[in-house]
C-alpha cells in the first residue's frame, strides 16, 4: 500500500475542490489550478477531505496513487498558502534588481540578463544578493527558480554563481604552484 497515497488531503477554509472525471480543479484566494490525472486512480471528496484511490492493484496504479495524492495536495497548499524559493548570488559584483515585474541580473556577463515572470509568479529582491521567487503553482516556482540558477550555476573552484539557499556547493582544489 502507498503510505502517502492513503493519507487524506484536508481542504482548508476558502478553498474549493471540484472533480470532473479525471480533472481536478482547485480554487483559492491566490488563484486556481487544474490538472488531469491518470486513469489508474480515482478521486473522491468525502466531507472536508479529498481521497485518492487506485482503480486496481497493478504496479502502475500504485505508483500513480501516491503521485496523484501529492500533486493534489500541492495544488491545495499552493492556492491557500503559496510556495517560495530562495536564491543567493555569490561573486564580486554579482547583484540582482527588479525593474517593474522584471528581474535584472548582473552576473559577470558583458550585459545584464532580464528574466520576465510568467503569470502567477512574483519576484522579490530583499537585498542585491538574494532573490525570492513566489507563486501558487509549485511546479512553476521550481522551474523558474531553476531557470534563474541556470543563468550562472555555481562553479566548483570559487563558488561564484547563483545557488539555492542552503545548497552545498562541492568545492574542488585549484592548481598548486611549482616547487
Amino acid at each position: 500500500m502507498s503510505r502517502i497515497g492513503k493519507q487524506p488531503i484536508a481542504i482548508p477554509a476558502g478553498v474549493e475542490v471540484a472533480i470532473d472525471g479525471q480533472t481536478v480543479r482547485v480554487k483559492g484566494s491566490r488563484g486556481s489550478l487544474e490538472r488531469t490525472l491518470q486513469p489508474e486512480v480515482r478521486v473522491e471528496i468525502q466531507g472536508n477531505e479529498v481521497r485518492v484511490l487506485p482503480v486496481d492493484d497493478s504496479g502502475r496504479a500504485r505508483a500513480q496513487w501516491g503521485l496523484s495524492r501529492t500533486l493534489i495536495a500541492n495544488m491545495v497548499e499552493g492556492v491557500s498558502k503559496g510556495f517560495e524559493k530562495h536564491l543567493e548570488l555569490a561573486g564580486v559584483g554579482y547583484r540582482a534588481s527588479k525593474q517593474g515585474q522584471r528581474l535584472v541580473l548582473a552576473v559577470g556577463f558583458s550585459h545584464p540578463v532580464h528574466v520576465d515572470p510568467p503569470d502567477g509568479i512574483d519576484f522579490d529582491v530583499p537585498n542585491p544578493t538574494n532573490i525570492l521567487v513566489r507563486g501558487y503553482d509549485r511546479e512553476q516556482v521550481g522551474e523558474i527558480a531553476a531557470k534563474i540558477r541556470g543563468v550562472r550555476p555555481p562553479e566548483p573552484y570559487k563558488g561564484k554563481g547563483i545557488h539555492y539557499r542552503g545548497e552545498r556547493i562541492r568545492r574542488k582544489v585549484g592548481k598548486t604552484g611549482k616547487k
